[in-house]
């Protein structure tokens, strides 16, 4: 007779216990770029909303970004760094392929010897991190985990591109999340459509650029592609995300959408209809758009500029190359 196998189970709920930030030593201004686009400071305001961008010094990496908003996050959440027993890093911009950044920053913090992985889903990837943490501590396969959206993207910049690269900035959001006694947490809306897979993400691979045949690879974008999708399929995605979540939009305190664009951050709110009282998180005018790590360090900004938010509900959704897409409610803390 074969033994019955015993499974793992966790708490009914879980929450978002603190988050942390760290951004780029510089600020880049629209003036500093300019040149090699053939474009000018009022084109890239108009176009984008992007006053300022951040970027880190040379020698600063997506790690060492990563460490500093993870620990912030848990200095701020009262979580021992040795009861955290799961490190999710969601980057595209890893200096290497290989070993993982949370491995490393989950050293770093003191949360050895806990579960480390990065995660791939470009600017949804703090999303999807943040539906996995919730299911793996209900489940039971963690207690306590942090969740870090980091990119250094300055790093896989073409100056002279049109498309994306003034757009782009560096830094890093994290949050820890852990058991809770009410939902904090709402289902997660998430998805791919890699059809579109040549709208927005690198142009040459790491082998062409080996073989010499092709140069640094860099980010692109079709801006107009990305655009309508993001403003009309991810709509559709936010309000599945509130109807799940069983609220409706009048019951938001916050709104942070990924900071792609300004354009498409104040086309999203109208179409949503949000009412006046939802407090719509802008972090892009001075940070950029920092891919994974732009939801948790719009909140976290959100959060400094509005503490009357705790304990409200904020809708978040992230979307980018995959393409990709993932959005959930969640009890701001």
């Amino acid at each position: 007779m074969t033994p019955t196998l015993t499974q793992a189970t966790g708490p009914a709920h879980t929450r978002i216990y603190a988050y942390g930030a760290a951004r780029g030593e510089n600020f880049v201004t629209n003036d500093d770029l300019v040149g090699p686009i053939d474009s000018s400071d009022e084109w890239i305001r108009q176009r984008t909303g992007i006053v300022t961008r951040v970027r880190a010094d040379r020698g600063t990496t997506a790690i060492d970004l990563a460490t500093d908003a993870a620990r912030e996050a848990v200095e701020r959440s009262g979580v021992a760094p040795e009861q955290i027993d799961a490190v999710i890093v969601a980057t595209i911009s890893n200096p290497k392929q290989t070993p993982s950044v949370s491995a490393i920053v989950a050293d770093r913090i003191g949360s050895n010897p806990a579960a480390a992985y990065d995660l791939n889903a470009a600017c949804a990837g703090f999303a999807y991190g943040v539906a996995q943490a919730d299911a793996l501590i209900r489940a039971g396969a963690a207690t306590y985990a942090v969740v870090i959206g980091t990119e250094k993207l300055s790093d896989i910049v073409d100056p002279t591109d049109r498309s994306i690269s003034f757009l782009l900035g560096d830094g890093a959001g994290a949050v820890v999340i852990g058991p809770s006694d009410t939902p904090g947490i709402g289902p997660t809306v998430w998805g791919s459509d890699g059809s579109k897979a040549e709208a927005v993400g690198m142009n040459f691979t790491l082998t062409e650029f080996r073989d010499g045949q092709a140069p640094w690879p860099t980010l692109r974008q079709e801006g107009p592609t990305v655009f309508r999708w993001a403003v009309w399929e991810m709509v559709k995605v936010a309000r599945q995300a509130i109807d799940a979540a069983g609220i409706t939009a009048s019951d938001l305190a916050a709104f942070v959408p990924h900071q792609a664009n300004m354009r498409i951050i104040d086309e999203f709110a109208k179409q949503l209809g949000l009412p006046e009282s939802v407090v719509i998180g802008r972090d892009i005018e001075t940070t950029g758009n920092t891919s994974a790590a732009s939801i948790p360090l719009a909140t976290h900004r959100l959060l400094e500029e509005h503490p009357e938010l705790s304990g409200g509900l904020a809708l978040q959704i992230g979307f980018g190359a995959g393409l990709v897409f993932g959005a959930q409610v969640v009890v701001l803390p």
